[in-house]
C-alpha cells in the first residue's frame, strides 16, 4: 500500500546502486506537480486517476501488497568479453527468466497496444516488471495451456485493517469476498478496476482476472489510458503510480524494468521462483535478511564506460536494448505439416492419428526446442485427452512437435486445430479434423421368443436388440424401427402391427431411438388391427446394419395363419 509500506526497496539493501539510480531518476524526471523529498518520497501531487475510474479508485490494485525483491545487480545478459568486470549471472536462473506462457501474454499484450494504441509507446517489459512485482510472474508461472492460473491468486481483504478500506463491489464474483474487495490475479486488479479495465486477451469471449492473457492485456490498456506516452519518464512515472501509489513501489518496478530491457529468457511454466519479501512483512519482528547482494562492479579505471561491460542506464528512461542471441524461437519463419494422417474419429471416440507439426526457418532448415501451441477452433465439443482445448507441445531436433491425442465429442461435422509459435508472430497452421456420427456393423434380436398377437390384442414381448461395431457394443447408435410391407418392399405398411405415439395414435416408423451403453435398445409395446398374418418390422442402425423381425398376428387357438406380408414373392 502507499503510505504504510513504503519502507525499503529490499530488505537490507537500500543503499544499493539500483536503489540509489532510481531514486536519482525519480528527482530528476518527476511528473508536473510532484515533489520528492531527499529519500525519494512523494510529497506533492497524486497521480491522475483514471476518467473510466469510479470516485475513490485511485490505483488499479487498490495499492495492496507487492513484492519488495530487486533484480540482481549484473545484467541476465552480460557481455561475454574477457577482462569484463562484475560477476556473471547464470543464464538458466528462475531470477532472470520468465515462465512461457507469462512471457507470451506480455508480448501479445505488446503487440495488441501496438496496433491500438500506438502514441503509448508500451514496452512488453514494463508489463513483467510489474508482474513479478504483482505477483511473482503468476507464482513462478503456475498456469494452465491457455494461462489461467492454477489457483487464484488473492491479495488481502481490504478491510481497513492496515490496508485501504474497499467494501465488496462484485458480490464475490472475482474475490469470492461478498465482504471487502481483495486484488486478484496475476496483475492484482481490485475487482471495481477489472469492471471496466478488464479485457479479453485470448479471445475466449471472457474477461478472467485470473487469465494472464486477459490480465496483462488489461494492464496494458490500463497504464495507456490518459493519453500517457510511456517512452517519456514522467508519463512512465504517473502510470506506474497510478497502479500502485507509492513511491517505493515506483522504485522496485523501474528497476525489473531495466533489469528485462537488458535481456532474459523463457523458462518453463511452473518453474520460476517467487519472491520473497513483501511490502506488509515490515511490521514482523525478526524479518529475515536478503541475502548479500552481489558485488559492486568496479569501474573502469579510465573513468569512462568500458564497452564491454556498459553501464546501466537511469531507471525510468528509455534505453537502446542489447542485442542477445537469437533463441529458437526467433528462427522460426513458418510452420509446416510433418505428414499428418487424415483426422477422422466417430463420435466419442478418440481419433487415432496425431497432428505432427514441423518448424523451419526461411531456407527450410528445422528449428528445435520451440514451443507451439494446438487450439481446437470451431462449434465443436471435441478436446484434446484430458478435455483441455489448448495444448503446447516442443519441436524436437528435427523441428517436429505432436499434439496430444484428440477425444471427439458428440457434434458431428468438421472443425479446426489452430498450431501457433509461441512468442512468434507466424501465420498459424490449420487442421481439418472429422467427427462423424456413430455406427454399428451389426444388430441382433437378443431372444428368440416369437413375437405373436391376437387381432385387436397387444403384443405379450417387446422386441429388444442389440447394435455392435467391431464385435463391441455400439453405444448411443441412432435406430429407426419400421413396419414394412414385405422383405423385398421396404415401404411402410399401412395395415398390421403398429406402434403408438404419446397421443395414442398409430405409428408404424418410429425415429430418433438410440441404444444404450450397452448397445442395447428395448423397442416400444407393438399392437395389432384385425388384419392376421405375418408381417416384418425392419430395424435399421446408422451405419446400414439391419434387422428383420418377424411378427405374427392370428386367432386364438389357430395353428396357422396366412402370411402374405413378408413373403419374397408378395
Amino acid at each position: 500500500m502507499a503510505a504504510q509500506f513504503g519502507m525499503r526497496l529490499r530488505k537490507g539493501a537500500a543503499t544499493t546502486a539500483v536503489a540509489a539510480a532510481a531514486v536519482a531518476a525519480l528527482s530528476a524526471s518527476q511528473a508536473p506537480g510532484v515533489t520528492v523529498d531527499d529519500h525519494g518520497r512523494q510529497t506533492a501531487s497524486k497521480a491522475q486517476p483514471s476518467p473510466d475510474a469510479t470516485a475513490g479508485d485511485g490505483a488499479a490494485t487498490g495499492n495492496s501488497p507487492y513484492y519488495t525483491d530487486l533484480p540482481p545487480l549484473n545484467s541476465p545478459n552480460p557481455s561475454p568479453t574477457p577482462g569484463a568486470t562484475g560477476t556473471p549471472v547464470a543464464q538458466g536462473a528462475a531470477e532472470a527468466g520468465i515462465p512461457a506462457t507469462v512471457l507470451d501474454a506480455y508480448k501479445k499484450a505488446e503487440a495488441e497496444l501496438r496496433e491500438s494504441k500506438p502514441g503509448c509507446n508500451l514496452p512488453w517489459q514494463l508489463l513483467a516488471a510489474i508482474g513479478k512485482v504483482e505477483s511473482g510472474q503468476a507464482r513462478g508461472g503456475r498456469v494452465n495451456a491457455d494461462g489461467t492460473t492454477i489457483t487464484p491468486i488473492l491479495g488481502p481483504q481490504l478491510d481497513g485493517n492496515g490496508f485501504a478500506l474497499i467494501k465488496d463491489t462484485d458480490g464475490g464474483k472475482y474475490d469470492g469476498n461478498s465482504s471487502y474487495d481483495q486484488a486478484v490475479g496475476p496483475m492484482q486488479f481490485i475487482p471495481s478496476t477489472w469492471a471496466w479495465a478488464g479485457r479479453d486477451g485470448n479471445g475466449d469471449g471472457v474477461k478472467d482476472p485470473n487469465n494472464v492473457y486477459d490480465a496483462a492485456l488489461a494492464a496494458g490498456h490500463y497504464l495507456c489510458r490518459n493519453g500517457w506516452d510511456l517512452s517519456v519518464p514522467a508519463n512512465l512515472n504517473q502510470a506506474i503510480l497510478s497502479y500502485n501509489n507509492s513511491q517505493d513501489y515506483l522504485h522496485t518496478v523501474l528497476s525489473w524494468l531495466e533489469y528485462y530491457r537488458k535481456g532474459t529468457h523463457e523458462i518453463p511454466d511452473g518453474s520460476g521462483s517467487v519472491p520473497s519479501g513483501r511490502s506488509d512483512d515490515g511490521q514482523k519482528a525478526n524479518p529475515k535478511p536478503s541475502p548479500t547482494p552481489p558485488a559492486k562492479p568496479t569501474p573502469p579505471s579510465s573513468g569512462s564506460p568500458s564497452p564491454s561491460a556498459p553501464p546501466s542506464n537511469t531507471p525510468g528512461t528509455p534505453s537502446t536494448p542489447s542485442s542477445p542471441s537469437p533463441t529458437p524461437t526467433d528462427t522460426v519463419d513458418r510452420l509446416a505439416d510433418a505428414g499428418t494422417a487424415k483426422l477422422t474419429a466417430m463420435a466419442g471416440d478418440a481419433f487415432t492419428k496425431k497432428i505432427s507439426t514441423k518448424a523451419v526457418t526461411k531456407t527450410g532448415k528445422a528449428v528445435g526446442k520451440v514451443r507451439v501451441r494446438f487450439t481446437v477452433v470451431g462449434d465443436t465439443d471435441a478436446t484434446f485427452t484430458g478435455g483441455e482445448t489448448v495444448a503446447t507441445a516442443v519441436t524436437n531436433s528435427s523441428g517436429v512437435a505432436v499434439a496430444p491425442a484428440l477425444q471427439a465429442g458428440e457434434k458431428t461435422g468438421d472443425f479446426t486445430v489452430r498450431a501457433t509459435v509461441v512468442g512468434r508472430a507466424v501465420t498459424g497452421l490449420d487442421y481439418t479434423a472429422t467427427v462423424t456420427e456413430r455406427v454399428a456393423d451389426s444388430v441382433v434380436r437378443t431372444s428368440d421368443t416369437a413375437l405373436t398377437c391376437t387381432p385387436g390384442g397387444e403384443f405379450a414381448d417387446q422386441a429388444e436388440v442389440k447394435a455392435t461395431y467391431k464385435g463391441a457394443a455400439a453405444d448411443k447408435v441412432a435406430v429407426t424401427a419400421t413396419l414394412i410391407k414385405s422383405v423385398l418392399d421396404p415401404t411402410e405398411n399401412d395395415k398390421g402391427p403398429y406402434f403408438k405415439d404419446a397421443d395414442g395414435k398409430t405409428v408404424r416408423t418410429l425415429t430418433g431411438l438410440t441404444t444404450d451403453a450397452k448397445g442395447l435398445l428395448t423397442l416400444p409395446k407393438l399392437y395389432a388391427d384385425d388384419n392376421t398374418g405375418d408381417f416384418v418390422l425392419r430395424i435399421t442402425t446408422a451405419g446400414g446394419a439391419t434387422l428383420n423381425i418377424q411378427l405374427t398376428v392370428a386367432a386364438a387357438g389357430s395353428s396357422a395363419s396366412p402370411s402374405p406380408s413378408p413373403s419374397p414373392s408378395a
